[in-house]
């Protein structure tokens, strides 16, 4: 038999996930759940603590804060879509689909000289420690911090395609320049990890305790090598990573005839 505190926890977040309790709502005082459940306020806490790990709810400081549903958006990312060629850049292409699933975004760049990881090194065929142009982008949805994207490049290809050091983002994309510069990316390796946050990850996604991450690293290849490894990192709370494989329009059509008319 569980202990009580997780069958309180149980029962809000069944309660969460039903719709009973919305975002920004408050949740039963603690001497309520006390009265309720005829338990300690210990036992309260312990099953409140549950959910705030999970990132369901979150403390609110002050004397009327309380503890509340978070407003959480989980965002469809289709990561076999994304960077296919075509005359849409990858931003542009992650802003559209965000406003399609009715969200505003929004993104900020950076870039840096860094040298790179170890793991990293060896998808990129160089040195460990080689240094790289690392751009970051750093994606909201309605002001909420929902991914981070680190795309290394070996210098030797930045000598190549000095547009790839430009402190700004590129119009149209950088998988559009490399191909138009001569290293058109024609295979992708992907790898998908589950892990805890890192502290930096921690503060620039705005993660509540107990969050975990998903990395999704991903090598292009044009036919001669490898040319970049992106490690996007998203909030997994706020985020799903969708695949399609084979012919897209073959889904779609069967997916049309099974609607109801």
């Amino acid at each position: 038999m569980p202990p009580l505190y997780r069958k309180i926890a149980d029962e809000l977040r069944e309660q969460i996930i039903n719709g009973v309790l919305k975002p920004g709502d408050h949740l039963p005082t603690e001497s309520k759940l006390q009265d309720l459940h005829r338990v300690s306020r210990n036992t309260v806490r312990l099953a409140t603590a549950v959910l705030i790990n999970e990132g369901l709810v979150e403390s609110m400081p002050g004397r009327t804060g309380g503890i509340i549903v978070r407003d959480r958006v989980t965002l469809a990312f289709h990561a076999s879509r994304a960077e296919m060629p075509g005359p849409v850049s990858e931003s542009d292409a992650w802003f559209s689909e965000v406003r399609d699933q009715g969200h505003e975004p929004t993104q900020t760049f950076e870039l840096r000289i860094a040298e790179v990881p170890d793991g990293l090194a060896e998808r990129l065929g160089v040195p460990a420690d080689s240094p790289a142009a690392v751009r970051r982008c750093v994606r909201a949805v309605n002001g909420q911090p929902s991914s981070i994207q680190d795309t290394y490049y070996p210098m030797d290809l930045c000598d190549q395609v000095p547009e790839l050091l430009s402190p700004r983002d590129i119009p149209q994309g950088t998988t559009r320049l490399l191909a138009e510069r001569g290293h058109p990316q024609i295979a992708y390796d992907d790898e998908i990890i589950a892990a805890m946050p890192a502290p930096d990850e921690v503060t620039t996604l705005a993660l509540a305790a107990g969050t975990p991450v998903l990395r999704w690293l991903r090598t292009g290849y044009t036919p001669d090598r490898p040319v970049r490894v992106s490690v996007s990192t998203f909030a997994a709370d706020r985020n799903r990573l969708l695949y399609t494989l084979g012919d897209p329009d073959v889904i779609a059509k069967v997916r049309a005839s099974e609607d109801p008319q």
